[in-house]
């Protein structure tokens, strides 16, 4: 869990740079910039953020890009995106390819820094959650393995890659066995904002979470889909054989 007092923010507009520099540093935090998305990539993956704030559009490399290139570096780091984009799929891409959180452009700057609280609340709050749960480190259930601590699991003894939110969602499900969530419930639970509407994105990391955890996805063990009600993760007494 991050740690550090320094955001970077990925945007080739100096005068919305120069604007969110003031309030950041209002917070308390300094600031690190990059004016294009190659040069931001290699910032962010050799510096060590808070957060992240990155612009979709950017001379280089757009932002998915860097969002996605990121990803495959930094699970955790949290992503705030900048975007102009207004259409439901393009937000909804954003959030699969890694992002915490989106703002439309033009945005106040209130809206911005609320936006920019609530994620460093949020991770706050999940390491204090972590050490909470540092008792409790490891879950098992059958085949299944999951280190809340080292945010690693494997099943049959092999290590499975996860996304951030993948693991966020397992680590959901597991710690609350039986307990069923609508999508809606999982989207401010896991994405920790009102995303109203934006099923796809829980339906689809259900699903890639399936493939890389159940033997049968079509069938499967752990995650289970309640028709019309939402999802549930097996009760101990499901998995003995």
């Amino acid at each position: 869990m991050q740690t550090t007092d320094k955001i970077l923010i990925i945007e080739d507009d100096q005068n919305i740079a120069d604007v969110i520099e003031i309030h950041i540093k209002d917070l308390g935090y300094k600031l690190d910039r990059a004016v294009d998305g190659r040069s931001g990539l290699e910032k962010a993956i050799s510096g060590d953020y808070a957060l992240i704030i990155l612009d979709w559009m950017l001379p280089e490399m757009d932002g998915l890009d860097v969002c996605k290139n990121f990803r495959l570096e930094d699970k955790y780091t949290p992503i705030l995106m900048l975007t102009a984009r207004t259409d439901e799929m393009d937000k909804v891409l954003g959030l699969e390819f890694g992002a915490d959180d989106y703002i439309t452009k033009p945005f106040s700057v209130r809206e911005l820094v609320a936006r920019i609280k609530a994620t460093l609340r949020r991770l706050e709050v999940d390491k204090r959650e972590l050490e909470k749960e540092s008792e409790k480190e490891q879950l098992l259930f059958g085949d299944l393995s999951i280190n809340l601590t080292k945010r690693k699991v494997t099943l049959d003894s092999q290590v499975v890659a996860l996304t951030a939110k993948e693991f966020d969602l397992l680590t959901l499900f597991a710690t609350n066995p039986g307990r069923t969530y609508n999508r809606q419930v999982l989207l401010d639970l896991v994405w920790g904002y009102q995303y109203d509407g934006y099923d796809h994105t829980v339906n689809s990391h259900i699903n890639r979470l399936r493939n890389k955890i159940e033997k049968d996805p079509a069938n499967p063990r752990y995650l289970k889909t309640l028709w019309g009600v939402g999802y549930r993760f097996s009760e101990p007494e499901e998995l003995v054989q």
